[in-house]
């Protein structure tokens, strides 16, 4: 299928398999693949490695608002980088998914992700995941997707998606873990995680990540006509 020069926005809840979903879709279609979510996470490790943030939350904002003018996080071959460390492993830990929605409130930060993520869009034929994507980053992205999926289901995407990784996890702190998120994204002051309103819902609690891209092609088809 050839389509046109847009952007896809993906947003949504947080173990929705936004990312997945995303990767999936840049591949079949030749897109770029950015997924904002690591760099809220590398930013959130960042914080976590240089005392920026505290064990129970608490975020020294100027602080961290001056150190992000020197932080060179960007995407590299393996994932996301900070200079030359590959950070990917270490981004994906249960340490980081309990601090990354707090970090994520400070305006100071959305801004300094949000710069960078529009400099990774301006070419276009780019696929982007995270909570603000269509209604921030790129409100005028030609596809808007708003990724949902029963909590239970997605706790136990998560953990699959640790354990894998040699996690010792436990499920009920997992579904916790995302139930806390979900509050906090939906209510912070800044950006908060909300649907456009011309963003095309998708529940994918009971769909294949295959089901999921004929959803996506077929309305690609009925909106451009390819």
């Amino acid at each position: 299928m050839q389509i046109p020069d847009i952007i896809i926005a993906i947003d949504g809840y947080s173990s929705t398999g936004k990312s997945s979903f995303a990767k999936i879709v840049a591949n079949e279609f030749s897109f770029l693949y950015l997924d904002s979510g690591a760099l809220y996470r590398g930013v959130t490790l960042f914080a976590i490695e240089n005392g920026f943030i505290t064990e129970d939350c608490k975020i020294d904002i100027a602080g961290l608002d001056k150190a992000l003018e020197d932080l060179d996080i960007h995407f590299g071959p393996d994932g996301t980088y900070i200079g030359d460390r590959c950070i990917e492993k270490e981004i994906r830990s249960l340490t980081v998914a309990n601090k990354v929605s707090p970090i994520a409130t400070v305006a100071e930060v959305r801004r300094f992700v949000d710069r960078k993520l529009r400099e990774f869009g301006e070419k276009k034929r780019i696929v982007m995941d995270g909570r603000d994507i269509g209604t921030t980053v790129f409100p005028e992205a030609e596809i808007k997707i708003f990724m949902t999926a029963d909590p239970m289901v997605r706790a136990e995407r998560r953990a699959a998606e640790m354990r894998a990784k040699g996690e010792d996890v436990n499920i009920e702190d997992v579904l916790k873990n995302l139930q806390e998120r979900d509050y906090i994204d939906s209510h912070r002051e800044v950006s908060p995680l909300s649907k456009a309103d011309d963003a095309i819902v998708l529940d994918n609690s009971h769909m294949t990540i295959d089901e999921q891209l004929v959803w996506l092609k077929e309305i690609i088809s009925e909106r451009f006509g390819c």
